[in-house]
C-alpha cells in the first residue's frame, strides 16, 4: 500500500506541482479589445492593462505609432495572459501586468525590438529577461536602441549622477564645442529635459539640476519637478537632436 501510494504520488508529482504554482499564481486570461499606446491595452469589457516593467514612447513623440501597431499586431483580438506581480493597480487605476502569449513575454519583445526602454520599480522574476532584451536591442542598434551618428556623441560624458542632490553633470572632453540644442535627458518613466540652445564648450561642463532657480552659464534647472533620480534605481537616457542614443546610464 505504501508503495502504491508512493508511486500515485511520484506519477502525479508534476501535476500536482503545477496546479500548485497555478493556485498561487496571480494571473487571468483576457481577449485584447484595443491598444491604447505601446504599452496600455483594454481587455475584459474595458479594463485598461499598463504592461510592466517599460515605457513606450508618448503620443507625439518618436516610435510612438511604431510602439503601439506592434503591440496591436502582436496582441489584438487575441487571448492572453495577464500574469499579476507586486502591485495589482497604478495610481491612475489601471491594471498592472506582465502579457504572455503562446509563453511569450510580450512585454520583453517589445524592448527587444526597440518600442521601449526599461521601466523597473521593484525587481521580479522577468526582470533578467526585460535586460536581456535590452541587450539585444542595443546589439541590434535599432529603433530606440539606435546610436547616434552625431560627433559629439562620443564627446559628451556623464561626469556625475547624484541622486541626492538630483544633480547631473555633463561634460564635453574634445577639443570642439558641441551644440546641444534639441537634445534630450530623460528618466524611465515620463520625465524629460531638453536642452535649448546650449553650446557646451571644449573642456566645460554643465550642470542639470531638478528645481526652479534661474538658469545660469553653468547650471540649467530642470523646471517643475519635485525629483527626477529615484533613490530605489532609476536609468539615465541622453540623445541627440534626432532622438537616437548618446548614452544611458543605469544605477
Amino acid at each position: 500500500m505504501v508503495f502504491l501510494i508512493f508511486l500515485l504520488f511520484a506519477l502525479n508529482y508534476k501535476f500536482i506541482d503545477n496546479a500548485i504554482i497555478n493556485f498561487l499564481e496571480e494571473s487571468e486570461k483576457g481577449i485584447v479589445e484595443r491598444v491604447i499606446d505601446g504599452d496600455t491595452i483594454v481587455v475584459n469589457n474595458d479594463t485598461h492593462v499598463r504592461l510592466l516593467g517599460i515605457n513606450t514612447p508618448e503620443k507625439g513623440e518618436k516610435y510612438y505609432n511604431e510602439a503601439k501597431n506592434f503591440l496591436g499586431n502582436l496582441t489584438l483580438n487575441k487571448t492572453v495572459k495577464l500574469e499579476y506581480i507586486g502591485d495589482k493597480y497604478d495610481k491612475y487605476g489601471r491594471t498592472l501586468a506582465y502579457i504572455l502569449l503562446d509563453e511569450k513575454n510580450i512585454n520583453s519583445e517589445i524592448v527587444k525590438n526597440g518600442f521601449a526602454n526599461l521601466y523597473i520599480y521593484d525587481k521580479d522574476k522577468y526582470t533578467s529577461d526585460l535586460k536581456r532584451a535590452w541587450s539585444e536591442c542595443l546589439m541590434k542598434n535599432t529603433n530606440l536602441c539606435e546610436k547616434s551618428d552625431d560627433e559629439c556623441a562620443k564627446c559628451v560624458e556623464l561626469k556625475e549622477l547624484d541622486v541626492k542632490s538630483q544633480r547631473v553633470i555633463l561634460y564635453n572632453n574634445c577639443s570642439f564645442e558641441c551644440n546641444l540644442n534639441g537634445w534630450t535627458m530623460k528618466d524611465e518613466g515620463r520625465k524629460k529635459f531638453v536642452f535649448n540652445d546650449l553650446i557646451l564648450k571644449s573642456n566645460k561642463q554643465i550642470s542639470i539640476i531638478v528645481g526652479n532657480k534661474t538658469n545660469t552659464d553653468d547650471v540649467l534647472y530642470w523646471h517643475d519637478e519635485e525629483y527626477v533620480w529615484t533613490s530605489s534605481g532609476d536609468t539615465l537616457f541622453l540623445r541627440d537632436e534626432e532622438g537616437k542614443l548618446v548614452m544611458w546610464r543605469t544605477y
